[in-house]
């Protein structure tokens, strides 16, 4: 039989605040300070940014209800890892679980790493290949911070999301006093009048994501059959709230032209209205904001190693939990592990210059993938499970989730393209290669010992 650790397990320790604390770090990133020149220049006018904003909200909405009925109804520290085992069988979720080790969220952490270096070489520069040591320096210090405990964890995690939201706040403040027009537009690529509404949900949606990293602490959250839904939807309300507001300051500083030439949109419009020291501002702003992401990504990934090494035999090392600090050690370590080689791979890759969007590349295509199966495992789990208690179940069944299950097939194709058709594109292909690796793992842990297979 596998091996199944019994005791110690996840103890229930972080209230709504706690949780929603890592969820709203864990959306909001650097992407929310990149991302709005694109959507201008895709959607061309003021009123539909916003409406694309709004229904990046929407759709992400829709999702949570979908994750909310998931987390009440099956709370466990493997997340999705654990959905899939219940609806799919070992096969699947052990893919998951190799592609959340290798690529998913190991990439995450990587990506987030150099944001954090690119903004951090900005203010204070190490050299040719600064944004990779910035990036090597805070996976392993978060990480070691992880490994102290839980609680030292989610207050960081608290503190972090609480410095992004207020420097948001300012932004926003800066973007209100700012009168649009009244000084050059920034020099680029002017808006396209709106003839591709599609790529701006694409961007808009990449930027909403991350939400569903709820569903890896619902083990540890108090009272989790409860409290999972305020989480989810406390979040969600939070983020799209700042969203829409972040986007109106910039439109209103700047104008939708200025949006959609900048190159830096939140460093022109703090320019503008605080000169040379608001850039700087912003600067260090977006490296806070990258260390929350990656602090909260860092404390949900381990959770599904763990969850593996609780089911696989071969993989028995991570299924061991640290009691004393309530956190997964090993497989916090393997995962550092693995970021750092990820480093690597973006620090090579066209001479450490594109060390971000190769990490989106690499990403992006096996997260849509895995998150349209999670839509789908909620129409299995209601079909195989009827008799299991549901403390929430989503509204407008069966329509909400088929929608669901739709933004997510949209996602997946045009992450996909978007990636292939880009120069980068290399960080695609080895993040499909490294997921299909899993295949030849699977059936070599299936051969050299029992699997446990029952739902549980």
């Amino acid at each position: 039989m596998a091996n199944k650790v019994v005791a110690p397990e996840p103890k229930p320790t972080l209230s709504v605040v706690d949780a929603s604390a890592i969820v709203v770090g864990m959306v909001i990133g650097a992407g929310i300070f990149e991302t709005p020149t694109l959507v201008a220049q895709s959607a061309g006018s003021q009123g539909v940014v916003l409406f694309a904003w709004f229904l990046g909200g929407v759709a992400s909405l829709i999702g949570a209800l979908c994750y909310a009925e998931l987390t009440t109804a099956y709370p466990h520290p493997g997340g999705d890892y654990h959905y899939f085992m219940r609806a799919f069988g070992t096969n699947i979720a052990f893919l998951f679980a190799w592609a959340r080790m290798t690529v998913i969220q190991t990439g995450s952490i990587t990506l987030f790493a150099y944001a954090f270096g690119d903004y951090a070489s900005q203010v204070l520069p190490l050299g040719g290949y600064s944004s990779a040591i910035y990036a090597s320096v805070c996976i392993a210090l978060l990480t070691a911070l992880q490994l102290v405990g839980i609680r030292q964890g989610k207050w960081t995690q608290n503190l972090l999301t609480l410095a992004t939201v207020l420097g948001l706040a300012l932004v926003i403040i800066a973007g209100l006093v700012a009168v649009a027009g009244t000084a050059p537009v920034p020099n680029g690529t002017a808006t396209n009048g709106g003839g591709a509404f599609g790529l701006a949900m694409v961007f808009v949606l990449l930027t909403y994501g991350g939400w569903n990293e709820a569903a890896y602490i619902s083990a540890e959250v108090q009272d989790g059959r409860r409290n999972m839904v305020k989480t989810l939807l406390l979040s969600i309300a939070i983020i799209a709230g700042l969203y829409m507001l972040v986007n109106f300051a910039y439109i209103h500083g700047l104008g939708i032209a200025g949006v959609a030439a900048s190159k830096a949109v939140a460093a022109d419009l703090m320019r503008r209205v605080f000169g040379e020291g608001g850039a700087v501002f912003i600067s260090l702003l977006v490296a806070v904001t990258a260390l929350s992401s990656i602090n909260a990504t860092i404390f949900t990934g381990a959770r599904t190693n763990y969850a593996l090494g609780r089911d696989f035999r071969a993989f028995s090392l991570l299924g061991r939990w640290n009691d004393r600090g309530n956190t997964p050690t090993n497989a916090l370590l393997l995962q550092a592990a693995i970021a750092l080689g990820l480093v690597l791979l973006g620090t090579l890759t066209h001479e450490g210059e594109k060390g971000f969007e190769t990490m989106t590349a690499y990403t992006s295509p096996v997260f849509w993938f895995f998150f349209l199966l999670s839509g789908i495992a909620l129409f299995v789990l209601r079909q195989r499970e009827p008799n299991t208690s549901r403390p929430f179940r989503v509204p407008g069944y069966p329509v909400t989730p088929l929608i669901f299950c739709a933004v997510c097939g949209y996602l997946l194709y045009s992450s996909v393209t978007y990636a292939s058709s880009q120069a980068y594109s290399i960080g695609a292909i080895v993040g499909i290669t490294v997921m299909a690796i899993g295949v030849p793992v699977l059936l070599f842990v299936r051969r050299s010992s029992n699997i446990r297979g029952e739902r549980n």
